[in-house]
């Protein structure tokens, strides 16, 4: 393809040229970026890969670059296991991972024009489907046979659940659904739109909550002993920023699942909740102005405050001050 952009460079000459350079030519990172940024139109990807600036932005590309590929679920070993800083250190896995991306763009935009050529009632068979095939996934039984009628299907399920149903304690098989009375069409409505709102809510809790993650991790690496655990570090870190899931796993299907005693709400101040959590910290009283500890992420205004690395010679004085005021007790 032709052009200036990084659209101009998706050729094999130019990818070959790219890798050669590696990750700490910022041209490849920009394309890596660029091809990102363009599935996170097609597909609800939650992770991101920045554009770097120089060599010393290596390793956070490199981790950027390893919670994408496990969200997506890269099949090359070569890009997804072993040292987190070897695995693109060569052309041969710089070019593996633009052929990665280049083909998942592909996948998603052939993927989209084909959606958007169906009609309204395939959509919803479609999706009615899935929503049969991840039923029997969770209840262990194998995929729906295609020539299968959906009745049949339906009658499996049901003699399936009712096998779960009589393995579970008396006492739970007997609790009554907490939704009492079925939904009209109207309210379901209401309720799918209070849940894409609580989505909305959750993935943005989860990204402040994941950039605050980067940032501490971050500000370790910047003590002179850290140096030679860098790799350690990374390694221990990987697997907790992978773990974390783009989309609240909570669902409408567990409303209709929930039993009255998820209506049975403990306190945090009760006695036998504060046995397990009562700690010397509790005791400790804040007085005068509380600064405000945030957790309104949609009223946080741009542009962040940005870390720079403690200055030497800082803090001490006060601290020595402190230590000279301090009168002893008797």
């Amino acid at each position: 393809m032709e052009g200036g952009g990084p659209e101009g460079c998706l050729s094999m000459e130019s990818f070959t040229q790219l890798a050669e350079a590696g990750i700490s030519s910022p041209q490849f990172t920009a394309v890596c970026s660029w091809l990102v940024s363009e599935l996170r139109t097609l597909c609800p990807l939650e992770e991101v890969v920045n554009p770097t600036h120089g060599p010393e932005d290596a390793e956070t590309f490199q981790i950027e670059v390893s919670g994408l590929l496990s969200e997506l679920f890269c099949p090359y070993p070569s890009l997804t296991s072993g040292d987190l800083r070897s695995r693109l250190r060569t052309p041969a896995s710089c070019l593996q991972l633009l052929y990665f991306l280049s083909s998942e763009l592909l996948a998603a935009r052939l993927q989209a024009r084909k959606k958007g050529r169906l009609p309204e009632e395939e959509v919803r068979a479609a999706e009615a489907v899935r929503e049969l095939q991840c039923i029997c996934q969770s209840l262990g039984m194998p995929r729906p046979d295609p020539a299968c009628s959906i009745r049949q299907i339906m009658a499996d399920v049901e003699s399936k659940i009712s096998e779960v149903v009589s393995t579970l304690p008396a006492q739970r098989q007997q609790m009554a659904p907490l939704l009492k009375v079925p939904p009209t069409s109207k309210e379901w409505e209401a309720l799918k739109g209070i849940q894409e709102a609580l989505q909305v809510e959750y993935r943005c809790r989860l990204h402040m909550m994941i950039t605050r993650f980067d940032v501490t991790i971050a500000s370790f690496h910047w003590s002179e002993r850290a140096k030679d655990r860098s790799v350690a570090m990374a390694e221990a870190f990987r697997p907790l920023r992978e773990s974390f899931l783009a989309d609240s796993q909570v669902t409408l299907a567990h409303l209709l699942a929930a039993r009255e005693d998820f209506s049975r709400i403990v306190k945090t101040s009760s006695g036998a909740t504060r046995d397990k959590t009562a700690c010397a910290v509790n005791k400790v009283l804040m007085t005068g102005g509380v600064p405000d500890r945030g957790g309104r992420p949609n009223e946080i205004e741009p542009p962040m405050p940005v870390w720079e690395k403690r200055r030497e010679g800082t803090g001490g004085g006060h601290q020595h001050r402190g230590k000279q005021g301090r009168k002893k007790k008797k």
